[in-house]
């Protein structure tokens, strides 16, 4: 594992460096790569659905990256900025990393699962972009992995208070809608996703985006297990939802993500 500072001087009122721990496998089944968010409420970051998954793609040989982006304290839209550099970061060193800039993935868990979707659908000039020639890197990701996210920001039925608290900061609750209202999902790539039933977090969140996907035509992969709390991960202690992993290789396959070495 090699830990990388996404920026020389981190922006954004941040004495600390902002890093992405890169697992970079020898042998590798893919020249494509997959970008981590891990959830956490945007209090803290998971480590099981950051290093936990990184561990497991590394092991079906494919190169991963676990994003450490910024948390509470620090509020919208530093995460946001720090996805946009990492996913900037991994294409201007593509050929460092021997992998192709067109073939990158991103998989976020709960609230990561929300900084990809406005990663992906959020478009607005954000401060603190257009610092070097690394910012100059299309910060889009080409396909999205959500597991158990929060999609339903304005939503207050089914969305998570604390979340968005710790992202907007109590003072600014009422920027929920606006934030939501400018969510472009025509641009959505590629998606997969899954989500339990029966998740405190409601299962509502993949449901009405999916239905949104579909109004606009674009293709998407959902499974809903029985049952099974918020935050499983890999959910090893769940044999029936821990087929989640295997079909989304399965997927990867089916959408040519897996292949392409040189």
């Amino acid at each position: 594992m090699e830990k990388i500072n996404l920026w020389e001087n981190t922006p954004g009122n941040c004495s600390e460096a902002v890093t992405m721990d890169a697992f970079i496998p020898k042998e590798r089944t893919t020249d494509g790569a997959v970008i981590i968010f891990p959830g956490g409420a945007y209090s803290h970051r998971a480590e099981h659905e950051g290093k936990g998954y990184a561990e497991f793609l590394f092991k079906q040989g494919i190169a991963a990256f676990v994003v450490n982006y910024r948390v509470a304290p620090f509020k919208f839209p530093l995460p946001l900025l720090d996805a946009r550099r990492a996913i900037r970061f991994v294409r201007a060193n593509a050929l460092k990393f021997n992998i192709n800039p067109d073939k990158i993935a991103v998989i976020g868990s709960s609230a990561g699962g929300h900084l990809i979707s406005i990663l992906s659908g959020y478009h607005e000039k954000i401060d603190f972009e257009g610092i070097d020639e690394i910012d100059d890197y299309s910060y889009e990701p080409n396909y999205q992995i959500f597991a158990y996210p929060l999609l339903a920001l304005s939503n207050m039925n089914v969305s998570h208070f604390d979340s968005i608290k710790n992202l907007l900061g109590e003072e600014k609750l009422s920027e929920i809608c606006n934030l939501d209202m400018t969510i472009d999902m025509k641009s959505a790539p590629y998606t997969f996703m899954w989500f339990t039933s029966d998740d405190d977090v409601n299962v509502k969140n993949i449901l009405l985006y999916a239905s949104k996907l579909k109004d606009l035509n674009l293709p998407f992969e959902m499974h809903v297990f029985q049952s099974g709390r918020h935050g499983l991960g890999l959910a090893e202690e769940y044999p029936h939802v821990a087929q989640w992993s295997k079909l989304l290789m399965n997927w990867l396959k089916e959408i040519k993500f897996i292949g392409g070495i040189n």
